[in-house]
């Protein structure tokens, strides 16, 4: 997992949560794919079933959440102002915790898939994805 040593090197105060993937996905799920119904979400293929990965992103890539794409996504990233905000993976429960993430940037992030990152209160959120060449990075707010 080179994001630790990404962050550390740009002195960005990291702290290391184990166990709250799980947690976090969660959260992520209630805040930005709510409006969505049970059905809604099985037809994207939110979660594992039947063999099929799931992906909480598919509810950008299924064009179920507006959102930013590609080049605009990374740079509506970069520019949000960010103090502190969570690092987790779809299928990891290690998550991250950064609390000076002023300087965190899309860059950063390039090199890991099927990242999520969310300040704090879950107000905006950026994804990088696996397909990076054809789905995401993917930026949202929750309106």
């Amino acid at each position: 997992m080179n994001i630790i040593y990404t962050l550390r090197s740009k002195k960005i105060k990291t702290q290391e949560i184990p166990k709250w993937g799980a947690y976090l996905r969660k959260r992520w799920e209630e805040e930005f794919v709510h409006h969505l119904s049970a059905d809604e979400k099985k037809s994207i293929m939110l979660h594992d079933a039947g063999g099929a990965c799931g992906y909480l992103w598919h509810i950008f890539s299924y064009e179920k959440k507006e959102c930013l794409k590609e080049k605009e996504a990374q740079i509506a990233f970069n520019q949000e102002r960010k103090e502190s905000c969570y690092i987790f993976f779809q299928h990891l429960d290690f998550a991250l915790l950064v609390e000076n993430a002023a300087l965190l940037t899309a860059e950063d992030l390039f090199n890991e898939s099927d990242i999520y990152v969310t300040d704090k209160e879950f107000n905006w959120t950026y994804v990088n994805t696996h397909e990076r060449d054809w789905c995401g990075p993917y930026f949202s707010r929750k309106k």
